[in-house]
């Protein structure tokens, strides 16, 4: 597996956009195989494909407090991500979405337990610890190549997520929880987490040290490409109706 960089990695901030953009950037790569990368983000939603906004998104809520929303491609539900929510974006190619989700989840899966965490995959795309879920994924396929990305919930401010994100009662009850809040937990409460893990930055680190054998740094000309590509995630059509996919 081969880790992907993106240079001063620790001293940019950038826009979800941008990672999603380098999802595809990535995928167009040849010769690399499998890859991954990690990322966080300052406070964002970003919502699946076939959603509608208006109903999964406190949209007023997000604008006072400077929370920025975004379309993805693929699937799936809304997603609430700040500097303690880790994101993960995995490359593949020649696997189908069953295929694709049972290797990540499968490999992930066994990363934590190796970092102490009693994680187990649940349903088609979750990771749970303790009954609540610590990761979501979803799927969607870019230049031929199956991509997986999802969370890691370490530290994230579970006020924020549920003040910003609004499922309806039928998706709360089905998952038999009164909130957003019930269903899911931070990685950093729970028992037996790996000593030198203290933010998604060192569960980043330790993560690629057990998933990857690799690394691959971005030149800058390859970051200006990706910036290129992420302004289509950042067009209101895009962001506001119903996303075909390109």
């Amino acid at each position: 597996m081969t880790q992907i960089l993106f240079p001063t990695d620790g001293e940019t901030v950038r826009s979800l956009a941008f990672y999603l953009a380098a999802e595809e950037y990535a995928a167009g790569l040849d010769g690399i195989g499998e890859s991954m990368f990690f990322w966080t983000v300052q406070p964002s939603v970003i919502f699946g494909r076939n959603q509608c906004m208006e109903a999964e998104v406190n949209l007023s809520w997000c604008r006072e407090h400077r929370v920025q929303v975004f379309r993805r491609r693929s699937g799936g539900g809304c997603v609430y991500a700040d500097r303690g929510n880790l994101m993960i974006s995995y490359i593949s190619p020649g696997l189908d979405a069953r295929d694709a989700f049972c290797r990540y989840l499968s490999m992930m899966t066994d990363a934590l337990r190796w970092l102490g965490v009693v994680a187990e995959p649940s349903g088609r795309n979750d990771i749970l610890a303790g009954g609540r879920k610590i990761s979501g994924n979803a799927f969607y396929t870019a230049a031929g190549k199956s991509i997986v990305h999802g969370t890691l919930l370490y530290d994230v401010d579970m006020e924020a997520m549920q003040a910003a994100i609004t499922p309806s009662r039928d998706k709360l009850d089905r998952h038999g929880v009164a909130s957003v809040r019930q269903r899911v937990t931070n990685m950093k409460t729970l028992p037996g987490m790996a000593c030198g893990v203290r933010d998604t930055a060192s569960l980043a680190v330790r993560l690629a040290e057990r998933l990857c054998d690799s690394s691959l740094m971005l030149a800058p000309d390859q970051v200006e490409e990706i910036s290129l590509l992420a302004g289509k995630y950042l067009d209101p059509v895009f962001v506001g109706g119903k996303a075909d996919g390109h």
